[in-house]
């Protein structure tokens, strides 16, 4: 019985569009390249390297793309640890794409890997296969990087997020990455983020030295963020900074500190950027969302699921001293989520989205679902966005998605919680209504 209602959800669940709200896709671009766009994914890369495989960084990355020796060679290393990771859910979405998508199902190894990487690089540059891919998925229209919009060739399947300062992430062995962040931007034109924990400072043009520096690179921010064709800015908040309220006396006083800052400083010049950009940015609360992540500390070639309930009571407050800002959550901790739930239910000015990052697991996506269709409404949660760097991986995503949300939502309907036809038009209010509610996502 509950095998036949879960399959009659999950039929009816492929046939709702829905709407991809967080994305690295790169526009012009949005096929895999080759075999180690779906294969080393810098989630499958983790599960690798979790199994032996000797390195764990990920390739070159935009605007950068990695040669053909570098995929090569990195494909080559990864191959023989393949068999280790046939158990994880994250090789359940390369075996997906490359069954649904290349037809391929044989086991692969070091005698016909070329050939797989060929039929893939055969269709890297099919923009109809590529959004034909977007069909077969469902997903009506994406977000993804300004930086990547190239021009507009693909407007009109897509909406934009300027992804560019991080202020308020932390990288390993660095104490002013708040003022690096802001000061990497200060005059120029919106660009990409700096990858976590890089190891290395691209050069700067100038060097903020006092409070006037950190308030005209903040104004030259956020002139940049408002003028631009953005739905949303992204960002991530670190757990690790202890967030507060900072006078312009104390931040003067860190600033004559920058050469031998510690994490006192460090979470002065986190904390004082912070709360400059936000009242900045309230008079275009109405139409920018300020989309932050949570809880993915850093290692040295990932990061991990680390959220103390301190940085919680922070985030709270923080949300509380904007109620005009439109606070919009990727979390990645699965205990976490029932705290950030019960904010939501005081904060109306705070909404979660889908399953970030360590937290896109099935049995994390089961019960963070069960618990937000319990304890929120609707239209405070986003049900999907695939955070793919390649649209074989927002294929991959959704159909794992769309199978998690079958089980709960079935299992909500066999205990009498929904009728089907209920639990359908449930999800998709999570799918895609929320995403033109809250992010004005166009249809």
């Amino acid at each position: 019985m509950f095998e036949k209602l879960n399959s009659e959800i999950l039929e009816g669940l492929r046939k709702l569009s829905i709407l991809d709200t967080h994305t690295h896709l790169t526009c012009g671009k949005l096929g895999a390249r080759g075999l180690h766009d779906i294969l080393l994914y810098h989630m499958v890369i983790a599960d690798l390297y979790t199994a032996g495989c000797p390195n764990g960084a990920r390739l070159t990355e935009f605007p950068g793309y990695p040669s053909e020796k570098e995929a090569h060679t990195r494909l080559k290393e990864a191959i023989p640890y393949l068999k280790n990771i046939r158990n994880t859910s994250c090789f359940w979405g390369v075996r997906t794409i490359l069954k649904d998508l290349y037809n391929w199902t044989e086991e692969i190894d070091s005698s016909n890997w070329k050939d797989l990487d060929n039929r893939i690089r055969e269709r890297a540059n099919d923009r109809s296969w590529h959004r034909e891919i977007a069909k077969r998925a469902g997903i009506q229209r994406f977000t993804t990087e300004l930086a990547r919009r190239e021009g507009g060739v693909d407007d009109d399947m897509f909406q934009y997020s300027m992804e560019w300062a991080f202020f308020t992430r932390t990288q390993r062995s660095e104490f002013d990455s708040a003022l690096y962040e802001l000061e990497r931007c200060w005059g120029h034109e919106p660009g990409s983020p700096i990858p976590h924990s890089a190891g290395h400072r691209p050069k700067i043009d100038r060097m903020i030295k006092t409070l006037d520096d950190v308030k005209a690179a903040m104004a030259h921010y956020i002139t940049k963020l408002v003028t631009s064709p953005v739905l949303s800015m992204a960002t991530h908040i670190s757990s690790d900074i202890s967030f507060r309220q900072v006078s312009d006396t104390e931040m003067v006083k860190a600033l004559k500190k920058r050469a031998n800052a510690g994490v006192e400083e460090r979470d002065i010049y986190a904390s004082y950027i912070h709360e400059a950009f936000l009242k900045a940015l309230e008079p275009y609360a109405d139409r920018i969302v300020f989309q932050f992540s949570l809880a993915a500390e850093p290692l040295p070639f990932n990061t991990a699921s680390i959220v103390p309930q301190k940085a919680l009571t922070s985030l709270a407050e923080i949300v509380a001293r904007h109620p005009r800002i439109k606070f919009h959550c990727f979390e990645a901790s699965r205990h976490a989520n029932q705290s950030i739930c019960s904010m939501c239910r005081g904060l109306p000015n705070l909404s979660v989205a889908a399953y970030w990052w360590h937290n896109f697991f099935p049995g994390a996506i089961c019960q963070i679902l069960e618990e937000r269709l319990d304890m929120l409404a609707a239209n405070c949660q986003v049900g999907f966005f695939s955070d793919a760097y390649c649209i074989e991986w927002s294929y991959a995503k959704a159909e794992i998605i769309k199978r998690q949300m079958a089980q709960v939502l079935a299992k909500k309907v066999a205990m009498g919680q929904y009728s089907q036809d209920e639990a359908l038009a449930i999800a998709r209010d999570i799918l895609y209504g929320t995403a033109q509610y809250l992010l004005k996502m166009e249809a």
